[in-house]
């Protein structure tokens, strides 16, 4: 989890978002990614999707099977699909998104019968650093 919340602090000093992602496999960082929807002006470009894509990418598989993805913040509902698209083996999350979450919050996306795949998940982990982040971040735009 360091790993993202370096990635999530990266982020917000690009004025993104402070969310940050990793995917690991075996022990072994696959890819790490923060938000980069503005500066990509790619309203995909959540710091899962990044970090999945070149996950993917740097195993030549559209599966993570085995990975475990980091994530600052809970997953929304386009990055809770991907997870599950991936076929990751665990999720763990900082902190709950009570607005935007997909995963203990909002649609539950893992808990809907159409949902073809569920990675074990675990939250709370390092959440008071990034609800710290999240906060600090949106209170200078307020």
């Amino acid at each position: 989890m360091d790993l993202a919340l370096e990635e999530a602090r990266g982020a917000a000093d690009r004025g993104e978002v402070p969310v940050g992602a990793v995917v690991v496999r075996a022990g072994t960082v696959l890819a790490r990614a923060g938000n980069r929807t503005r500066l990509d002006h790619d309203a995909t470009g959540h710091a899962e999707i990044v970090a999945i894509r070149e996950a993917c990418m740097s195993i030549g598989s559209e599966r993570l099977i085995d990975a475990d993805l980091y994530v600052t913040l809970e997953p929304c509902a386009m990055c809770a699909a991907a997870i599950s698209f991936a076929r990751l083996r665990r999720l763990y999350f900082a902190a709950e998104d009570e607005k935007g979450g997909a995963v203990v919050n909002g649609v539950r996306f893992y808990s809907a019968p159409t949902c073809h795949h569920a990675p074990e998940i675990y939250g709370g982990i390092g959440e008071r650093e990034s609800s710290d982040l999240l906060r600090h971040f949106f209170a200078l735009r307020r």
